[in-house]
């Protein structure tokens, strides 16, 4: 028998193991929801693959997910969101879609007061230029200053999030975004909010983070009570975390990313 619809899960899906700090933002904006994870750490990273497969892979998650009867589905990879978001909003029929792209774009045009916004991502989120798109959709009248950062990801899952050459790192990516003189910049990268007191430190105080793992959370629940879907006090939130591959890297990686333990986690074969 299935559950009541307000009483079903989130779905939340990333290419590997980043989607997890929107996990961590929900968990503290929702306390009451459960939440199912899926990342396909068997096929990461997915930007470097051409969009055909990114699409393809996308709708099998996607599909696995509406399965489990989740009530919302969250898309926590700027990769996917980037080129894939009309493959889940098509398959997702009824089932309210949100994506960390749309969050983050939404949020910094709301909150820029000079009208330039700088975005950081990796090559493939920068090259598909989404978030600058996205903003000039919302108000055409912002400038958008985009910067490619792909050292960021691996310095982040190697654990050096105050190191002297991420520092550096900051320092020589950020330096042409900053010369623009912009007032909000844009973290979009899930695993960029790992780094957020380091990149406050780079960017300096007139300069305010746009964190899209905070602003999805919002979003979701933004859109949960507005759907009349949020979970009733007294609720008791479950989680699950569901990968292709189980390496031990992704526990270890994962658990810094969420800030508490996973437990169990599950491995699903295609």
């Amino acid at each position: 028998m299935s559950k009541p619809e307000a009483a079903r899960p989130i779905g939340v899906f990333d290419s590997g193991v980043g989607g997890l700090t929107v996990v961590r933002a929900l968990m503290e904006r929702l306390p009451l929801e459960s939440i199912v994870y899926f990342g396909d750490t068997a096929r990461v990273p997915y930007g470097v693959k051409s969009v055909a497969t990114i699409e393809h892979f996308t709708a099998q998650i996607t599909e696995f997910l509406l399965q489990r009867e989740v009530k919302m589905l969250i898309i926590a990879c700027n990769t996917m969101a980037a080129v894939a978001a009309e493959v889940v909003h098509r398959l997702a029929g009824s089932v309210p879609v949100l994506d960390v792209i749309e969050a983050g774009a939404r949020a910094a045009v709301a909150s820029s007061t000079g009208r330039r916004i700088g975005v950081i991502g990796t090559p493939t989120t920068i090259n598909s230029n989404a978030y600058a798109r996205r903003m000039h959709e919302l108000d055409s009248s912002v400038r958008v200053y985009s910067q490619a950062c792909p050292l960021f990801v691996p310095l982040v899952e190697e654990g050096w999030l105050d190191h002297e050459v991420t520092r550096l790192t900051a320092h020589e990516y950020l330096r042409p975004v900053l010369a623009e003189e912009v007032d909000s910049l844009v973290l979009g990268c899930t695993h960029y909010p790992l780094l957020k007191p380091l990149l406050r430190d780079v960017a300096g105080p007139s300069v305010r983070l746009i964190d899209s793992a905070v602003t999805t959370a919002e979003l979701a629940a933004e859109r949960l009570q507005q759907a009349g879907l949020m979970r009733s006090a007294g609720a008791r939130a479950g989680y699950r975390f569901v990968v292709s591959d189980v390496p031990l890297r992704f526990q270890t990686i994962g658990e810094r990313f969420l800030g508490r333990s996973l437990g169990a986690v599950e491995k699903v074969d295609w």
